[in-house]
């Protein structure tokens, strides 16, 4: 059996986070969770999660000094931005840097689904 492919959930809204994870979880992904963008590079750096979820705005470090710091690594996970921020600047500049998909809060999560399947297809059962 293949280990689960990792997800980071990068979120200081403890109940999004949490929702996120265990919808996540149920799809059979391994979740791993941080609170703000130094949390986050510490995990990206350790765990090296297939996938990163990372808000814009959070206490200490936000989204987009994470995704600068990865830009130009190759080894660098992909990420989907999701956010509050209405503003089209903020887009261009979440897509410069390179996230695969930059989501405003509120969102459907068959939206959010929709990208990490893209990202992360799930993986067809074996059988027995």
């Amino acid at each position: 059996m293949r280990n689960p492919r990792t997800i980071l959930i990068v979120d200081d809204d403890v109940d999004l986070a949490d929702g996120l994870k265990l919808v996540l979880s149920r799809e059979g992904y391994r979740i791993l969770q941080a609170r703000d963008g130094r949390q986050a590079k510490d995990v990206v750096d350790r765990e090296r999660p297939d996938l990163v979820i990372i808000d814009m705005m959070m206490p200490k470090m936000g989204g987009y000094p994470v995704l600068e710091h990865y830009k130009e690594r190759t080894d660098a996970p992909p990420f989907i931005m999701i956010t509050a921020n209405e503003g089209a600047r903020h887009k261009a500049y979440a897509e410069y840097l390179g996230v695969v998909d930059y989501i405003r809060k509120p969102f459907a999560m068959d939206r959010l689904l929709e990208t990490v399947h893209k990202v992360l297809p799930p993986e067809e059962a074996s059988p027995n």
